[in-house]
């Protein structure tokens, strides 16, 4: 379920704007409000589980997670939609960390590998087809099915974990739970997100932008101050004192950052102004996918033949030209020699990076914390993504306006026409013309507010590489070939 809603909303995402008409600013809260609360209270998931049981957390989720399914199918204004994947995004933070820690606990050890790779297997192939099947949904049906095909896969969920999976518990389990740190977490990033997504509409000088912006880094420092004093903090600061450990988080936020920032306007470039349909735009990224899925066994194995260092300085390098190439298209491009060698190069350079990325996360700190540094890692992931979809969509707002305003000037529109599609730009691609307007003039319109649109994408894609390259960079500095605590404790063993 997390796999395939992570993957098929971006392809809605047209169509939710289209019908509740909605603009770009309002479509990014629909992303926002879920990876929000998600990304703030993982760890505080995670902790949960471990202290009250992680099946009944892992029920809990599920079915939360498939009541603001049936919220989000339902909403008739996008308000709604917000609201509901808000909720959603509580759901998935109580479930997702409690499905591997089902199967570590439910497994001996001598089984747990195969499980975890039946676990991986099931995974790549959801993420493989989510963004098909709900292109197909969007494309027959109705957008709100993108939602709903949730229901079934939870209430089958339910049943087996009730009927068939063991409550477990750990029993060194902190008694406390950092609900300081969640709620900082939660103002910090909720304001900095509200502020960077408002601001290109509100404008950076409006009172609710700044004190939105201000309370957000007021909070996040507040994070950081409670989670260095604190006793039993969600992120132990201290592990970040390990060169590797710090050095791979911070590639994992730009890398991430560069993913999930640019590939989220990669399906509106597609349906909004090349014409795709959602199934086709959907089928897209099936390259990517299943490159990291064939390659991903090969690239676990990096780590033992060469070292951390090497993959994740090639990889993020290879990750940078994909997204450059990404953004040269322009418009009415086949897709095989257009976004398919783009797509193709990222997949290969995340495939690179991930696997080695993640091994070197674990091996940076002992066996006793492997638990913690994933889910730091994995909460990293998530708040890049968050942030940089915010700001990306402020960097796209910028560079569309400029565009658009000189191509309807070159066109020597109409001034009514002019001043309606200015009054509509937050609309961005998915803009639409009143019936009256005359078939040249909306065509005219379209090309310039497609081209703007392009121009927006080529600055977010340039934007993406640089972060990746600064993770290559990162890598460089900062990684070393050596082993970290964890290897030498295995090897002292």
């Amino acid at each position: 379920m997390a796999f395939i809603d992570g993957t098929v909303v971006n392809v809605a995402l047209p169509a939710i704007q289209r019908d509740l008409h909605s603009t770009l600013f309002e479509a990014q809260w629909v992303v926002e409000s879920y990876a929000l609360f998600l990304a703030a209270l993982l760890l505080v998931g995670g902790s949960l589980g471990d202290r009250f049981g992680r099946r009944r957390l892992f029920v809990i989720g599920v079915a939360i997670f498939a009541a603001a399914s049936i919220g989000c199918a339902i909403s008739r204004d996008v308000q709604t939609l917000i609201a509901a994947r808000a909720v959603q995004g509580v759901g998935a933070a109580l479930l997702m960390p409690g499905s591997l820690a089902l199967i570590s606990a439910s497994f001996p050890e001598g089984e747990r590998g195969l499980a975890i790779g039946t676990w991986s297997g099931f995974s790549g192939i959801t993420a493989a087809l989510g963004p098909v099947m709900g292109g197909y949904l969007v494309d027959h049906f109705s957008w709100a099915w993108a939602f709903l095909i949730n229901v079934p896969f939870a209430l089958a969920v339910l049943v087996i974990a009730i009927t068939r999976v063991p409550e477990s518990r750990n029993p060194h389990a902190s008694s406390s739970l950092d609900i300081r740190g969640a709620l900082l977490a939660t103002l910090g990033l909720g304001g900095v997100v509200f502020a960077f997504i408002e601001a290109p509409t509100r404008h950076w000088d409006s009172p609710a932008v700044l004190l939105a912006l201000t309370a957000g880094i007021a909070a996040l420092a507040g994070f950081v101050l409670a989670e260095w004093k604190g006793r039993e903090p969600m992120i132990p600061l201290g592990l970040f004192r390990n060169r590797n450990f710090a050095g791979t988080n911070l590639l994992t936020l730009l890398l991430y950052a560069a993913l999930g920032g640019g590939l989220f306007f990669l399906p509106l470039n597609m349906i909004q102004v090349q014409g795709y349909s959602a199934t086709a735009a959907g089928a897209a990224l099936l390259p990517f996918i299943l490159i990291m899925f064939a390659l991903s066994s090969w690239a676990g194995r990096l780590v033992d033949r060469v070292g951390p260092r090497l993959p994740l300085v090639i990889g993020p390098l290879i990750a940078a030209v994909g997204f450059a190439a990404l953004g040269l298209p322009s418009t009415g491009g086949s897709y095989w020699t257009s976004f398919l060698p783009g797509i193709v190069v990222l997949g290969f350079g995340m495939t690179v990076t991930v696997a080695p990325l993640t091994t070197t996360v674990m091996n940076a700190v002992g066996p006793e914390a492997t638990g913690v540094a994933s889910g730091v890692n994995n909460a990293v992931s998530r708040v890049a993504s968050l942030l940089a979809i915010a700001m990306f969509g402020s960097l796209m707002a910028w560079a569309f306006d400029a565009s658009l305003r000189d191509a309807l000037q070159a066109a020597r529109l109409p001034q009514d026409v002019v001043a309606l599609v200015q009054s509509h730009r937050s609309e961005l691609a998915a803009l639409q013309l009143p019936p009256q307007v005359d078939a040249a003039t909306a065509a005219a319109v379209h090309r310039a507010v497609g081209d703007a649109f392009v121009t927006g994408f080529r600055w977010v894609m340039a934007v993406s590489a640089v972060l990746a390259l600064g993770g290559a960079a990162i890598s460089a500095v900062s990684v070393r070939a050596g082993a970290g605590p964890g290897e030498k404790k295995d090897r002292a063993s």
